[in-house]
């Protein structure tokens, strides 16, 4: 199959370098603290967050942070096969691990000791980067809650096809067997908070694919920063004027 036309277009009319189209929304689930969709062309999730609140195990309290937990989970409806996803199996767990290790990087935690954080993320639509998809919902629910945090957070994936390095990958070409890495940065402080990779890939290749994905984050991130500000403008009014 050829992914890249002569005209260098891909199968879905995007250019190599182009992002899919980004939507959000906020506060989608009235009983959690925060909470919050994403989108990514045809992929959609679903992120809610409860807390901080105190540790139901106290076993697992840390005195001088919060802790972390997160349940990631596929819906049955969200790809065209139809197939039913247990939540223990072994991407949900993979999934859930890297989403929290990501949050545990970017949240303050120490400034709230004993205390949980439980975070659910669930893929509506999948369409191919649903891992960064994921990252990215989490990060806005977390936001909306109003949990502390060092930056913020946003991810994006690049692939390389046809020779041809691209950003942000759908599913049939997630499905092409190129190599894929999936990169989420705090755009501020210029640190990278997750670099994974799918598949072999050659140094010189990897450096323009790591790029590429690493320019992807800055504009989703340029995106998450701008939506999060409309909508605490749209919460004070909301809210009227504040009386001294």
């Amino acid at each position: 199959m050829e992914y890249i036309s002569p005209e260098g277009l891909r199968l879905d009319g995007r250019r190599p370098k182009e992002l899919r189209q980004l939507s959000c929304q906020f506060g989608v689930l009235a009983k959690a603290d925060g909470s919050a969709t994403f989108e990514m062309g045809n992929t959609k999730v679903l992120a809610a967050v409860f807390g901080p609140r105190e540790v139901e195990q106290r076993s697992k309290a840390q005195h001088g942070r919060a802790i972390v937990q997160c349940e990631y989970a596929m819906a049955a409806f969200s790809t065209g096969e139809r197939r039913k996803r247990g939540k223990t199996d072994r991407r949900s767990t993979e999934l859930s691990t890297i989403i929290r290790n990501c949050l545990e990087q970017t949240i303050l935690l120490e400034l709230m000791p004993s205390s949980q954080i439980d975070v659910y993320v669930q893929v509506l639509q999948a369409d191919g980067g649903t891992r960064c998809a994921c990252i990215n919902a989490a990060m806005l629910a977390i936001a909306e809650a109003g949990i502390p945090v060092r930056d913020l957070m946003a991810a994006c994936a690049a692939g390389y096809l046809d020779s041809t390095s691209i950003l942000d990958m759908n599913y049939m070409e997630d499905s092409g067997g190129g190599p894929d890495v999936a990169v989420a940065i705090h755009p501020n402080l210029s640190t990278t908070v997750l670099l994974q990779m799918d598949n072999k890939i050659a140094i010189d290749v990897f450096e323009g694919v790591y790029g590429l994905a690493e320019q992807g984050c800055k504009a989703v991130a340029q995106y998450m920063r701008r939506e999060l500000l409309a909508h605490v403008q749209r919460l004070a009014v909301m809210r009227g004027p504040t009386r001294l």
